[in-house]
């Protein structure tokens, strides 16, 4: 019987909080979210630029095998739940999409340690192959990071009034994972050396 899983690593379990001055909450993560109620009204109906150069997301093929035909670079749309995921391709900076793949291994726990969400299958118990995937940030877009649950994020429209959650991307640096680089802190990718500026909306 094939099945379907997604699974957080212990290191990006949650979304953990940092501010721009450096204090950072207990939580275990690798992702720290803006804390700033600065807003904006930009659109992400265009999706102007995504992670492509971000040198930290171009994994390697590991092997392994799933369902889905996606190649690393590419997006998807992840939901469901942990034990009965859903997938789907669909196309980066879309708002369809809310993962973009950058590594493949055989089985989840090769993927790098930073990572957003992992997605893998097994058969009769055993892992067939997984997915490593990392929030497909979209440079003056937004997203949905939901900071409690089993949510994923979602992108939104950065001047939708029922969006909660929204931080909307400022800019990707590459070469430091330290969010007092970004001016309102970011997401910090810390083994890959990438941090996701962002600005919180709502």
């Amino acid at each position: 019987m094939l099945a379907l899983s997604r699974g957080l690593f212990a290191a990006s379990a949650a979304l953990t909080l940092l501010f721009a001055a450096g204090c950072s909450s207990s939580d275990a993560g690798n992702a720290v979210a803006a804390d700033t109620t600065t807003a904006t009204s930009a659109s992400t109906s265009a999706a102007p630029s995504t992670t492509d150069d971000v040198s930290g997301q171009e994994g390697i093929d590991a092997g392994g095998s799933t369902d889905i035909d996606v190649e690393i670079g590419q997006c998807v749309q992840l939901g469901g739940t942990m034990t009965a995921a859903t997938i789907e391709n669909a196309e980066c900076g879309s708002m369809e999409s809310n993962y973009k793949v950058i590594a493949k291994a055989e089985q989840n726990e090769q993927c790098p340690i930073d990572i957003n969400q992992t997605y893998y299958e097994t058969l009769d118990g055993v892992e067939q192959g997984a997915l490593c995937l990392d929030v497909d940030w979209v440079v003056d877009g937004c997203m949905s990071v939901p900071t409690v649950g089993m949510d994923e994020p979602s992108r939104v429209d950065c001047g939708d009034p029922s969006a909660t959650d929204v931080e909307q991307v400022t800019e990707i640096k590459t070469g430091t994972a330290d969010p007092n680089e970004c001016p309102e802190g970011g997401f910090a990718y810390e083994s890959r050396q990438f941090v996701v500026c962002t600005t919180t909306i709502s």
